[in-house]
C-alpha cells in the first residue's frame, strides 16, 4: 500500500465529509496508514453509501453535525487538535444547486471558511488539503484543459459556489497563511480540484454511475438527460492518492506547495456519457439506455477538462489506471458489495491500486 512516507502514522487527520463517498475512502485509507481519524459530517444519505457498509464509524471517531456550524467546528479542533485537514464536506450537485442556491452557497463557500477559521485559531493544526472542484473554472467550453492559473467562474449555482470557494481559500492563504511568513504562522493551505469521479459506494442522487448500478438493481433502462456531456472520468483512488501525496509535500516543503492543484485523468479518460455507460453495459453484460433528452435541460457544461502538468511536474503525481481499468474497479464493487465485507473489498482495492501505482 502506498504509505506516503508514512507522515499520516500516528497523526490526528480530520476528515470533513467523512460520510460521504469521497470522504469515507480516504478515511479508510488513512484508517490503514495507522491515523488518528476524526470525522465531521452529516448522515450518510443511505444505508447503503460506503461508510455505512464498511462500518467505518467502529474505526474512526465519528461526528455528525453541519459544516455551517461554526462553534461546533471550533470545539471540534479544541478537543482534537489535528495535525492534517482534509475539507471535503460540500454539496456536491449542480441541479440540486439550482432548487437550493441559497443552501449550496453557505455549505460550499461559508463552510469553507468556516474551516479555515477553526485551523486558523488552532495552534496544533498545522496542513490543510481543501477540496473542491474541476468546475471551480470559468468553464469556456474549450477542448484543451484548465490550468491552475486560470480564471475561477462558474455558470450554477454549484460550480460558481466553488469558483467563489477557491478564491476564499486564495485570500486566506495569501493574508492569513502566506508562504513568505510561514516561518510566523506555521501553517500550509492548499487546494485540490479533481474531475468526474466513479467508483464504488458511491450512491449520490443525479450522479451518472450510482443511478446506473441503481437502475440495473430495478431491472430498469437508465434514463441519461445528457448524452453527449463529456466529462475527465477518474476512479476515486486517483484523486486520493492525489490529496494524500500534496498532504505529504505540504509536510515536506510547507512554503512550495501551499498552492492550488489539479488531479485530473489523462486526455484519453475524457468520454461522453453515453460512451462510459456503453462500456459498464458490456462489462456488466447487463443494462440499457433510454435516452430522454429533450433540450430543456437545466444548463449543464458539456465539455470540462483538466491540465494535470503542474502536479505531474511539481508533485510527481500521475493517474495509474486507464479508462477500462477505472470501470473495472468500479464494477467489481457493485458486483461484490452485498458478498463479502465491505470494509476488506475497499482495502483490497486500495492495495491493488497501489501495487501498480507510478507514485515513486
Amino acid at each position: 500500500m502506498l504509505n506516503f512516507n508514512n507522515i499520516y502514522k500516528n497523526k490526528t487527520v480530520l476528515v470533513t465529509g467523512h460520510t460521504g463517498f469521497k470522504g469515507s475512502w480516504l478515511c479508510i485509507w488513512l484508517n490503514q496508514l495507522g491515523a488518528n481519524v476524526v470525522g465531521y459530517a452529516l448522515d450518510p444519505l443511505t444505508e447503503k453509501d460506503n461508510f455505512v457498509l464498511s462500518q467505518l464509524s467502529n474505526k474512526i471517531i465519528d461526528i455528525r453535525g453541519d459544516i455551517r456550524d461554526q462553534q461546533k467546528l471550533k470545539l471540534i479542533f479544541e478537543t482534537y487538535k489535528p495535525e492534517y485537514v482534509f475539507h471535503l464536506a460540500a454539496q456536491p450537485l449542480v441541479r440540486y444547486s439550482y432548487e437550493n442556491p441559497v443552501e449550496t452557497y453557505e455549505v460550499n463557500v461559508m463552510g469553507s471558511i468556516y474551516v479555515m477559521e477553526a485551523f486558523k485559531k488552532c495552534s496544533e493544526s498545522k496542513y490543510a488539503v481543501m477540496i473542491t472542484t474541476d468546475k471551480c473554472y470559468d468553464n469556456k467550453e474549450q477542448i484543451w484543459g484548465y490550468k491552475e492559473t486560470d480564471a475561477m467562474g462558474g455558470y450554477d449555482p454549484y460550480s460558481s459556489s466553488k469558483g467563489a470557494n477557491e478564491i476564499a481559500i486564495q485570500s486566506y492563504r495569501n493574508s492569513f497563511f502566506n508562504p513568505n511568513q510561514y516561518a510566523v504562522h506555521k501553517k500550509a493551505i492548499a487546494s485540490a480540484r479533481a474531475g468526474n469521479v466513479i467508483g464504488g459506494g458511491d450512491w449520490a442522487k443525479d450522479r451518472i454511475i450510482p443511478d446506473f448500478f441503481k437502475a440495473v438493481e430495478k431491472n430498469q433502462p437508465l434514463e441519461i438527460r445528457n448524452p453527449n456531456a463529456t466529462r475527465p472520468w477518474q476512479h476515486v483512488l486517483e484523486p486520493l492518492s492525489g490529496y494524500l501525496l500534496l498532504g505529504q509535500k505540504l509536510t515536506e516543503n510547507p512554503i512550495k506547495f501551499a498552492e492550488g492543484w489539479n488531479f485530473g485523468p489523462n486526455f484519453e479518460m475524457t468520454c461522453t456519457v453515453k460512451d462510459i455507460i456503453s462500456k459498464l453495459i458490456d462489462k456488466a453484460k447487463k443494462g440499457s439506455i433510454n435516452d430522454v433528452s429533450s433540450g430543456a435541460e437545466l444548463h449543464e457544461a458539456q465539455l470540462l477538462s483538466l491540465d494535470i502538468t503542474k502536479a505531474k511536474t511539481n508533485l510527481g503525481w500521475r493517474p495509474t489506471l486507464n479508462i477500462d481499468q477505472t470501470l473495472d474497479f468500479t464494477l467489481w464493487w457493485y458486483q461484490n458489495y452485498d458478498a463479502k465485507s465491505v470494509f476488506d473489498l475497499c482495502i483490497e482495492q486500495i492495495n491493488t491500486f497501489s501495487s501498480f501505482h507510478n507514485i515513486i
